[in-house]
């Protein structure tokens, strides 16, 4: 094994393998954090490539007023390093780049990561059993293994209005705040309605001359309970064993029975949906005053379909004075304002874009080119044949090659549930292959096949088989007609098949 200690504090030279390290990581947010956690753990020399000049990914990216978890904070976060000092139920953004800086710092990993190198691309050499990682900068790093960590929502997705580009005014996306750009006293509009417009909207109506709310899909709004952590509360989490542990197992419960049994388990419990659609439409009513707005405010499509939201400020904006919701469609943006469907020109000062992020598609799922045996490229694989990854984790043709976002991999009652299933996934293999001295690790292609087949079948149990989500426009939807975003089973089931999944099913050579 490679020198651990060198290669982490980031040696310049290469080893006499001519590796820059056994597994190099490619993204610093909670998945790459995440994974060099538990590599350090394991005893293996690795790198983290980061494009960006910071760790933290999406908290790092996106700093829009009202950001916030919408998953409780106990919940969202690691198992391993749960944080007593949260402030409030549903942590500030600001609190989870806290977070994400502590746990880098507490595990001594901060040296391993590499900042300012964007991946061009990744390409396997059969003969050598490693990878050579490109970068933009013309560099090339080589490992044994390579773990893709990048996430999913982190390329902005600009829509592609007529006109767009000619907007005289202040136009920003809500992932690229500018927060050197006042919103106090201006004419701003904000397209989009999905969970970031859900925070934003509440937070800056107060500030502006008048908030124009575009709205293409109404989106499910289920009552936030958020409330401040008091101070006695944090220090029995810090100093009174199991306590914050009980909280999270209870907040954890709630978050699953609601986000995995309406959405992976729709057809078993049409009650449940039945029951969660009865909330939302009450606490719409109880928010909003005028009838015609609630109407135009209410979803025509299955709860689960788009991603839900919580919230108990976002629908009561609307019955401010200088808050308006638009549901007339967008012909075109002209350099002052937006023509809707109607005619109408409204005046506008700012753009906000809080029109989501690419998620499976070419381009970005991957981010960067992955080449793997006979020059397979795995974008473009995964575009003609149907997103599809063994327990989400691994794609036969690219050995020694791991996802932490892969299709289907989305699971239990946070994204840090899919984090550490996918990364014990990993490391089981890498140990395997360490034991046997095995050059490379592949899973093989009857036990891929016979997973998605499984996957596909268990799908007909999901919402987006046995609701209309025709009107959602989701972006767990691929351009095949699939929703690869979610795993369809539950948190517990992820972690247990993580742990027992049949090493067997990988080839070791």
């Amino acid at each position: 094994m490679l020198d651990n200690k060198v290669l982490v504090a980031g040696a310049q030279a290469k080893s006499p393998h001519g590796l820059d390290a056994e597994v190099i990581v490619i993204g610093a947010g909670f998945s790459g954090i995440g994974a060099a956690i538990k590599l350090k753990e394991a005893g293996f020399s690795f790198l983290v490539l980061e494009k960006a000049a910071d760790i933290g990914g999406t908290w790092r990216d996106n700093t829009y007023p009202g950001i916030a978890v919408d998953i409780t904070s106990f919940t969202y976060s690691f198992s391993f390093e749960q944080n007593p000092n949260w402030s409030r139920l549903f942590a500030p953004g600001n609190e989870l780049q806290e977070y994400a800086n502590h746990c880098v710092d507490k595990y001594g990993i901060r040296r391993a990561f590499r900042f300012g190198i964007e991946v061009e691309k990744a390409v396997f050499d059969a003969g050598s059993a490693t990878w050579a990682i490109h970068t933009k900068a013309g560099q090339v790093l080589k490992s044994k293994y390579l773990i893709a960590a990048t996430g999913g929502l982190t390329q902005p997705k600009i829509p592609d209005i007529k006109g767009i580009n000619s907007f005289a005014g202040k136009m920003m996306h809500t992932a690229r705040w500018d927060h050197s750009y006042s919103l106090a006293g201006k004419r701003v509009a904000i397209v989009g309605t999905g969970a970031t417009a859900v925070q934003v909207v509440p937070s800056i109506a107060p500030l502006v001359k008048h908030l124009d709310v575009y709205q293409r899909t109404p989106i499910w709004i289920i009552p936030k309970p958020d409330y401040p952590i008091p101070e006695w509360a944090q220090w029995i989490f810090a100093n009174v064993p199991g306590t914050q542990n009980a909280v999270r197992q209870v907040t954890t419960f709630f978050t699953e029975l609601v986000m995995m049994l309406g959405i992976i388990y729709n057809k078993q419990t049409p009650q449940l949906i039945r029951a969660l659609e009865a909330l939302c439409l009450n606490h719409l009513e109880n928010q909003v005053k005028d009838p015609a707005v609630r109407a135009k405010l209410t979803p025509t499509y299955g709860f689960g379909c788009k991603r839900p939201s919580t919230s108990s400020e976002y629908l009561r904006t609307f019955n401010r004075d200088n808050v308006s919701l638009v549901t007339e469609g967008i012909k075109e943006i002209h350099p002052q304002g937006i023509e809707t469907s109607d005619g109408v020109i409204h005046e506008v000062d700012t753009l906000l874009l809080s029109t989501g992020f690419k998620v499976y598609e070419k381009g970005n799922t991957p981010p960067f080119e992955v080449f793997g045996r006979g020059n397979i490229e795995l974008g473009e694989w995964w575009d003609k044949n149907r997103y599809q990854a063994y327990e989400g984790a691994s794609v036969p043709n690219f050995p020694n090659f791991f996802l932490i976002w892969g299709p289907y991999s989305a699971s239990g009652s946070s994204w840090f549930s899919m984090i550490e299933a996918n990364v014990h996934h990993a490391l089981r293999c890498l140990k395997e292959a360490r034991r046997k001295h095995a050059e490379t690790v592949e899973v093989a292609q009857s036990a891929h096949d016979a997973y998605f087949a499984d996957i596909q079948q268990r799908q007909q149990n999901t919402v987006f088989y046995n609701q209309d989500c025709s009107r959602s426009n989701s972006y767990y939807f691929d351009r095949h007609g699939d929703a690869p975003f979610y795993r369809p089973s539950s948190g517990f089931e992820m972690w247990l098949r993580s742990r027992v999944f049949n090493l067997g099913d990988y080839e070791f050579r």
